[in-house]
């Protein structure tokens, strides 16, 4: 009965991320709701429409939609793999430094004048050599805990690569250059293109594939590594293959947006009080309220003021106080 309450859910939500969709396909200050509505059934009939409406429509509009979508739900998957991973409600995507290496590398980018390609690029092997740092450290010192351990060496590689990206800040032109470090740093999908959005399907469907296909050792995992190896999981090579799942789709999400935090650390919770802990569930329902959460904030950053707000800036507007409700509401059960 509650598996099928909790699916029902899950379609209610999957309904409300397509209405949610074309409801943000429709905001914008160039062409209201009334003309993009009229651009859309035009197109699906087949009939002729302005090529200025058309290229805001196709090329401005539902890139940036589809990004959003991918981003939200790449980081809400990656944070609710990496809580369950490591048994901890605090934990979100950046907590093995993939963030901060990815910022890293397209901060590099930036400093050289690359083009937008080459950060991307950068930027996505920034955050996997910085998690892939993580991981031999880890392995290296091989603590009681290997979880405990990780997370350590993350927070230890974090400080590291966050020093590294100060001393580009100082070091960059204030007038061309640091602008750009810090836009990129505060996190925007203004730029995103179908390139953009097509250059990070692969990583995503590859980070994809595994955590699907190991959702039940998931459920396993988060019973702690001596239940998990009682029941036959080999819990390093999981873990590896958890974590090199979701590092991947994280470092995807973020090279072509920037840093948005809090996504990966509230809205798995928000999915576990709907569906429950199975990850089965929990997985898909992150999913599809990440895409939707990123739906609604780049809304809020494009309607709000003269000028577009960064999304990371609402993003932990927004999730730094919905948090300490959670907190303030479940002290019983964190105690």
């Amino acid at each position: 009965m509650i598996a099928d309450e909790s699916k029902g859910r899950l379609w209610l939500f999957v309904g409300g991320l397509f209405l949610l969709a074309l409801v943000s396909m429709s905001i914008g200050k160039y062409a209201g709701p009334s003309e993009i509505w009229r651009a859309l059934r035009a197109a699906a009939s087949g009939e002729a429409t302005d090529p200025v409406l058309s290229t805001v429509l196709w090329n401005v509009r539902l890139p940036r939609v589809v990004g959003a979508l991918l981003v939200g739900a790449a980081l809400a998957a990656a944070g609710a793999t990496y809580q369950g991973l490591f048994r901890n409600p605090l934990v979100s995507p950046d907590i093995l430094g993939v963030s901060g290496g990815a910022s890293l590398g397209a901060v590099v980018g930036i400093f050289l004048s690359l083009p937008v390609l080459a950060i991307q690029a950068m930027s996505f092997a920034g955050g996997l050599l910085a998690v892939a740092a993580v991981y031999a450290v880890g392995v290296a010192i091989r603590g009681r805990d290997p979880a405990l351990t990780l997370v350590l060496a993350g927070i230890a590689i974090g400080a590291l690569v966050g020093s590294g990206i100060a001393l580009i800040k100082i070091l960059a032109d204030p007038y061309d250059q640091l602008p750009a470090i810090t836009y990129w740093l505060l996190g925007s999908l203004t730029a995103i293109t179908r390139l953009d959005v097509a250059s990070i399907l692969p990583a995503l469907l590859i980070g994809l594939v595994p955590l699907v296909l190991l959702r039940w050792r998931m459920n396993l995992m988060t019973l702690g590594d001596e239940e998990a190896q009682t029941l036959g999981i080999d819990t390093r090579l999981t873990r590896a293959a958890l974590v090199a799942a979701a590092t991947l789709i994280t470092a995807a999400a973020v090279s072509i947006c920037g840093i948005i935090g809090w996504i990966g650390l509230v809205i798995p919770h928000i999915a576990r009080m709907l569906v429950g802990p199975d990850f089965r569930r929990l997985l898909p329902a992150s999913m599809v309220l990440g895409g939707a959460y990123l739906l609604i904030v780049d809304m809020l950053a494009r309607s709000i003021a003269l000028i577009e707000v960064p999304l990371g800036i609402l993003t932990a507007a927004v999730g730094a106080p919905f948090f300490l409700w959670l907190l303030a509401s479940g002290r019983r059960a964190w105690q």
